[in-house]
């Protein structure tokens, strides 16, 4: 193909064919285009690729690293707990026991002064029963006094013969008793 028509009128550039100086001319710019970009931009790519990649594989190299010291941690975190776990046991365990101890000791401190309290009772009530004894063989001993003397008629107003008379009387109220 001719990039000159051949018309009636005469010749015409064909404007579909390139003009070979165009052609020689665009491969030299391509060429030198290529040259420059093969040596100054491909080069800068590939250095803030590899600055990239050393970044992304920085950070997952980190991420791994933090997920290994999260891991022990967890597992630091998680035997503390544990540990915990059966301190609290041991300490629950040593209140039930310290309380069961303590309760035990109330009911025998409890048991004892109830134990006190009732032989002192039982010590007053004796006292007191001792003494109103001691007043009624008076009062009886004064009553039968006078009423032996009503009866015979005479005095018995001699303290001896009356508390041999009512000793007497009341032995023989205690023997008739018994």
């Amino acid at each position: 193909m001719s990039s000159v028509l051949h018309t009636a009128e005469g010749y015409e550039i064909n404007p579909l064919v390139p003009f070979l100086p165009e052609v020689v001319m665009g491969a030299v710019f391509f060429g030198i285009l290529i040259f420059l970009v093969a040596k100054f931009v491909v080069p800068n790519f590939e250095k803030a690729y590899a600055d990239r990649t050393a970044v992304i594989e920085g950070g997952i190299e980190d991420a791994k690293q933090a997920q290994k010291e999260a891991q022990a941690a967890l597992e630091k975190y998680t035997a503390q707990l544990a540990d915990a776990r059966h301190e609290a046991a041991a300490i629950r365990e040593d209140a039930k026991e310290q309380g069961a101890q303590i309760l035990a000791e109330s009911r025998a401190q409890a048991q004892a002064e109830a134990e006190r309290i009732t032989s002192t009772a039982h010590a007053q009530v004796e006292a007191e029963r001792s003494q109103v004894i001691a007043q009624l063989r008076g009062e009886v001993g004064s009553l039968a006094t006078d009423l032996a003397s009503r009866i015979v008629g005479e005095s018995l107003e001699d303290d001896d013969r009356q508390k041999r008379t009512v000793e007497r009387f009341i032995a023989e109220l205690e023997g008739s008793a018994n």
